[in-house]
């Protein structure tokens, strides 16, 4: 997958790149790199967020749909979307009417900020809406987002209780303990997978393969971090990540500019030259998808 919701602000820097010329740029590179490695690998649009099929039309005229495999999408109609948990099948025709691509629901949560009760709902109602409907669907996630970590969102407590719902989106709380929805989910597994980002040297890894495992998870959506590969130990890191990982079914996300490697100095923003993000997907695929791990 290249990138994760490049047509959100706090995900990509559409004011340096207002019509997404650049992201379809680099995805096409990144696509022909990744062929070029290995032809069987499925190519999977950065799942986009808000759910906008204005956005697809852009880059089906840019080219950027001949180059892919799949579309995909979040949604999060309990927290942070403007349209009710309902309005699921619609949405997804909503993109279905633009591209005769396969989309994927490459996250779907809902947060227990409020009550957990509202998360068992949500996930009930959200795998009736969605099983069936789309060939892959990761439930977002497995762990709350650990509070002394920054969620990936550019105006972090000034948004309100928007921001602070990230750090509930899990079926496990921070320390692993299981909440009321987790009961609930191996019902739905191993048609509905999950989504859970590992941050670098992430304590998780080990016992979130035990609980993806028992909860019957067969597929799984995590990220190989572009900014992180700079890291001195990226490889031993990287390595360790996708041996642990290797039993699952992945649906790998690029993203993440390094900070020297953008048109500013963050990870939201366009590379000042796209071909260097081709190259990290390529050397991905050579050393996971080719070589394994």
């Amino acid at each position: 997958m290249f990138w994760n919701e490049p047509n959100n602000l706090s995900h990509w820097d559409f004011q340096l790149d207002p019509d997404w010329a650049m992201y379809s740029e680099m995805v096409k590179l990144a696509s022909e790199a990744v062929a070029a490695e290995d032809g069987k690998v499925r190519k999977v649009l950065g799942g986009i967020s808000p759910i906008d099929p204005g956005f697809i039309t852009n880059l089906r005229g840019k080219g950027v749909l001949d180059a892919i495999d799949v579309v995909a999408v979040h949604g999060f109609p309990l927290d942070w979307n403007h349209w009710t948990i309902h309005e699921w099948p619609e949405k997804l025709n909503e993109i279905r009417a633009v591209t005769d691509l396969p989309v994927w629901v490459s996250e779907v949560g809902v947060s227990t900020f409020g009550a957990e009760e509202v998360q068992e709902f949500g996930l009930r109602r959200s795998a009736e809406l969605l099983m069936g409907r789309a060939e892959r669907i990761h439930w977002y996630s497995l762990y709350d987002l650990p509070r002394t970590w920054p969620a990936a969102t550019r105006h972090r407590e000034a948004e309100g209780s928007a921001y602070y719902r990230h750090f509930y989106m899990g079926l496990l709380r921070e320390d692993g303990t299981p909440k009321k929805a987790l009961r609930l989910f191996p019902a739905y597994a191993p048609g509905l997978g999950i989504c859970q980002w590992f941050h670098y040297e992430d304590h998780r890894l080990d016992d979130a393969v035990r609980w993806l495992r028992r909860l019957g998870v067969r597929s799984l959506r995590t990220g190989l971090s572009w900014a992180d590969s700079l890291r001195p130990d990226a490889d031993s890191w990287f390595d360790r990540q996708m041996r642990a990982l290797e039993e699952f079914d992945l649906t790998l996300t690029f993203c993440f500019t390094p900070e020297d490697k953008g048109l500013r100095p963050d990870h939201t923003s366009p590379p000042a030259r796209l071909e260097e993000f081709a190259e990290f997907c390529s050397a991905m695929v050579r050393r996971y998808a080719l070589a394994g791990a």
